[in-house]
């Protein structure tokens, strides 16, 4: 049963109300009851209070997945202030940029980062440290802290201060959240998700996933990406469980955690699915108790949805979409529907309205390619001090997604590609994304990269990045041969290099970015040849 609050600490305190032993967060290590989520989020928000933390403040979040970082995050918003999640990998420059832009002075990190901490709290004259940690305070820790303020948050029992705290009345559409989109595009910016944004997209996803009390779910997905954030925030609501398992650098110690913890619901991006594809053979693993399987943060290769389906079922896959900007999920596509409408990101969520329209905001006709648009409740009101930003995204209520495809007759959309992601190759707008699907139809392609540089003469071109699939050595003539077959002769990628693997973001997504960077020195030295030729060997 779920609760009608918008707040996600009222789901909690509701459900430990409600059920109170029963399982709320889980580890490798162990399962946190919703009444002991309840008591630490109460005993760290008093706390945190006593830290100096008001309502309006930004509070830095940095911890591995758990009960403490499930209770801290759900402790801060209790306050009335806002949690900036953040990746725990974050270079200290990065991490001193947040800070500047949020004002905040609040940091709850863990023991192991507290070298880079303690030095970010005398630079920026933090008010309070809270550092989480596994056991009592070492001398050590105590002299590395010294001069600063800060307070011993125990990672198995978080609470530690008045149990009895409860939250006043707060705003919905204060801000909750703050989350740093990964920057694949440019520099990291900080999406601002209300309390209002949260509850919104977290009941939309809850209904068509069907989801209860029932429910157990497995993530490996990290708590600063958005897509992790919504799967746990989705079995609070609901009063189900969430099992955090970090330890997919062992795929099928995983698969063997979904049995072993009687899972009905997993999750993962397209990287998530090739590696399990790859290292775990799942006729070993005994997955009976899955009711649903679920895939978003990106396109995953047609062969590997195939795939999926065959092998999880009888439990349906539902491939989704979303962005941060509009909290989580924007579409899904029925698991009824994956064979009729192959490629489609299916449509919008109930409280979710998609457009596909034209540069003026015009909506085309069924078919015709153009920008995606969203409008409901759970989008963004903007990016955190960044009005122009804002504005680029935002225009007449409608979220321009940068997203680039078509509907349907039924309102289903197929994505072509990204606007940034578009190439002019002769003097035509070509999608990288069609050149990345054409290659990955090739037996010997695992997955592509396609990015546009420019060449010695000033045009652009179109270098295609390719891990091998398993074993096998594919030949550059070879593939261009095949992209040849398939494609008119200015699309073919004029360079074709093959990698071990391709660079990626924090939460999945390949860091085109970093693709690009390696080929600077090679345009300038002619190696990136010029002109328009599609032929060579």
């Amino acid at each position: 049963m779920s609760t009608a609050s918008a707040f996600v600490f009222d789901w909690v305190f509701e459900h430990a109300r409600r059920s109170p032993d029963a399982p709320a967060v889980g580890t490798p290590s162990g399962w946190t009851s919703y009444r002991e989520l309840a008591g630490a989020v109460r005993g760290l928000a008093s706390r945190l209070e006593e830290g100096g933390v008001l309502p309006g403040a930004f509070v830095t979040l940095a911890l591995p997945p758990g009960p403490a970082a499930v209770a801290s995050a759900t402790a801060i918003q209790a306050l009335g202030a806002c949690a900036v999640e953040l990746n725990r990998q974050l270079d200290a420059r990065t991490i001193e940029e947040v800070l500047a832009q949020t004002g905040a002075r609040h940091a709850v990190v863990h023991l192991r980062d507290v070298e880079v901490w303690a030095q970010l709290a005398r630079a920026h004259g933090f008010s309070r440290l809270f550092v989480v940690a596994p056991a009592a305070p070492s001398p050590r820790l105590q002299a590395l802290l010294q001069g600063i303020d800060w307070t011993w948050v125990d990672e198995q029992t978080p609470g530690g201060g008045d149990s009895a705290w409860d939250a006043p009345v707060r705003e919905a559409e204060a801000p909750a959240l703050l989350v740093y989109t990964s920057g694949s595009t440019g520099a990291p910016r900080g999406v601002v998700q209300t309390h209002s944004n949260v509850h919104a997209n977290t009941e939309a996803i809850g209904s068509y996933l069907g989801l209860t009390s029932a429910d157990r779910a497995l993530s490996i997905l990290p708590l600063f990406y958005c897509f992790g954030r919504s799967i746990l925030q989705t079995h609070l609501f609901a009063g189900g469980s969430f099992f955090f398992d970090h330890r997919f650098v062992y795929p099928k110690v995983v698969m063997e955690a979904v049995a072993e913890q009687r899972c009905s619901g997993f999750y993962g991006v397209p990287l998530t699915f090739e590696l399990i594809r790859r290292h775990v053979d799942l006729r070993s693993i005994a997955l009976d108790s899955l009711r649903y399987v679920a895939q978003a943060g990106g396109a995953m290769s047609p062969d590997t949805i195939r795939w999926a389906r065959e092998v999880f079922a009888p439990a349906p896959l539902f491939v989704m979409y979303g962005q941060t900007e509009a909290t989580a999920r924007l579409s899904y596509l029925p698991p009824d529907r994956a064979a009729d409408k192959a490629g489609s990101i299916g449509r919008g969520l109930d409280n979710v309205e998609l457009r596909v329209v034209d540069a003026t905001g015009r909506e085309l006709a069924p078919r015709a390619v153009g920008e995606l648009v969203a409008r409901g409740p759970s989008i963004t009101p903007g990016y955190f001090r960044a009005p122009a930003e804002t504005a680029e995204i935002l225009r007449d209520g409608w979220l321009w997604t940068g997203d680039l495809g078509w509907q349907d007759e039924e309102g289903f959309v197929f994505l072509v590609g990204r606007a940034k992601d578009m190439l002019k190759l002769a003097g035509h707008r070509v999608s990288a994304a069609e050149l990345e699907h054409v290659l990955s139809e090739h037996p010997d392609v695992r997955e592509a990269a396609v990015v546009g540089v420019p060449d010695a003469a000033g045009q652009e071109a179109a270098v295609a990045f390719v891990v091998a699939a398993g074993d096998a050595s594919p030949d550059a003539g070879e593939l261009r041969r095949f992209c040849r077959q398939r494609l008119p002769a200015f699309k073919v990628p004029r360079e074709i290099r093959f990698v071990r693997e391709l660079p990626r973001t924090a939460s999945g997504k390949i860091a085109k970015a970093a693709l690009r960077e390696g080929l600077d020195d090679a345009i300038l030295e002619g190696r990136v040849e010029a002109g328009s030729r599609a032929e060579g060997g």
